[in-house]
């Protein structure tokens, strides 16, 4: 069975990532590298940049041949299943993300594989698979095989930016092996990762720009609800104790009225905190709502309701007139 070619979207690899069982992890798209974007992203397990690949450009960087044993990295052997292996790449590559059973039964089962049987493995996982073919647009016609892309066809392409036990790497299905960007802390949560890779994407984007425009950059990130929901019961925690430390304070004839002020600043400080942490969950919650609807409108086959519309216009003697309107609009000079 062939894997369909799925688009590039936070929602799409969200719910893939979701439906792979993977817990506590989302993907955001990023509109800018400067250092203030990534910043507010953290902790950034990897990035994952898409771009137009093109047959026969030379790479002159050095491949590591001797590969990190606690590195997962698997050559694409699948057409059209790039995305979902850059996805991997970094989910298995990051002892802090909670990945599941099935993709720990994989990493497992893969551990002494080279690169290529890794690629093999992946590609006969009926579960990943499923989950990456669940995006598959609705076609009236379903070929056997996925027709690969012809010459004139643009072909675009993922790769993952990641760091490993204090090692930055760039993974690339594509290439014999992984590429190392230098030394760099291996904690996600750390901003020296994402300096060093920042002129890396930004010097690849410049090298195309002059014909080419369609980039895109997407960051594998912590749950912002779970994080914000975190931060939401700490910050209450904090008011029952300011709360309680006002009431021993007013219960004293002798209050420091120094004391009593700052401790009321220090409460209208936390009110204000908790205020802001409801308004990201529910900011949060409204995008994955958006998503949700966004990828049961994807996958919903409109081909039927289509089919019998216009059978019902032609039925009514309406089609031929809608036609031909339509072909005056389009070949009239605007």
């Amino acid at each position: 069975m062939s894997w369909c070619t799925i688009e590039s979207d936070a929602g799409i690899f969200t719910e893939l990532i979701q439906q792979m069982q993977v817990k506590g992890v989302q993907v955001e798209e990023l509109y800018s590298l400067d250092l203030d974007s990534l910043n507010n992203l953290r902790p950034v397990y990897g990035l994952i940049f898409l771009f137009k690949w093109r047959p026969g450009e030379k790479d002159e960087r050095f491949v590591i041949k001797d590969l990190n044993p606690n590195l997962f990295f698997a050559s694409q052997v699948i057409n059209n299943a790039c995305a979902t292996q850059a996805i991997l790449s970094i989910l298995l590559n990051c002892p802090d993300i909670d990945i599941g059973p099935e993709l720990s039964k994989l990493k497992e089962f893969t551990k002494n594989f080279p690169p290529e049987l890794k690629g093999l493995a992946i590609n006969n996982s009926e579960a990943i698979r499923a989950a990456h073919n669940s995006f598959a647009r609705p076609e009236p016609f379903v070929p056997e095989e996925q027709k690969a892309a012809g010459k004139d066809e643009d072909v675009y392409h993922f790769i993952s930016y990641i760091p490993v036990d204090g090692v930055l790497y760039e993974l690339d299905g594509l290439k014999e092996r992984p590429i190392s960007l230098g030394q760099c802390p291996a904690d996600p949560g750390d901003m020296e990762w994402l300096k060093m890779v920042q002129p890396v994407i930004q010097e690849r984007i410049e090298r195309y720009s002059k014909s080419e425009i369609r980039f895109n950059l997407m960051a594998v990130i912590k749950n912002r609800k779970e994080m914000y929901t975190a931060e939401l019961k700490e910050l209450q925690k904090k008011r029952e104790r300011v709360l309680q430390q006002l009431a021993t304070i007013q219960s004293d004839r002798l209050t420091d009225k120094t004391s009593f002020e700052a401790l009321n600043k220090q409460l209208s400080e936390v009110n204000s905190g908790i205020e802001g942490a409801t308004e990201k969950i529910l900011i949060e919650e409204e995008k994955f709502k958006k998503w949700r609807t966004e990828n049961i409108r994807r996958k919903h086959n409109y081909i039927p309701f289509l089919f019998n519309f216009l059978k019902i216009l032609a039925e009514k003697k309406q089609l031929k007139s809608l036609i031909e309107e339509a072909k005056q609009k389009t070949s009239s000079p605007r």
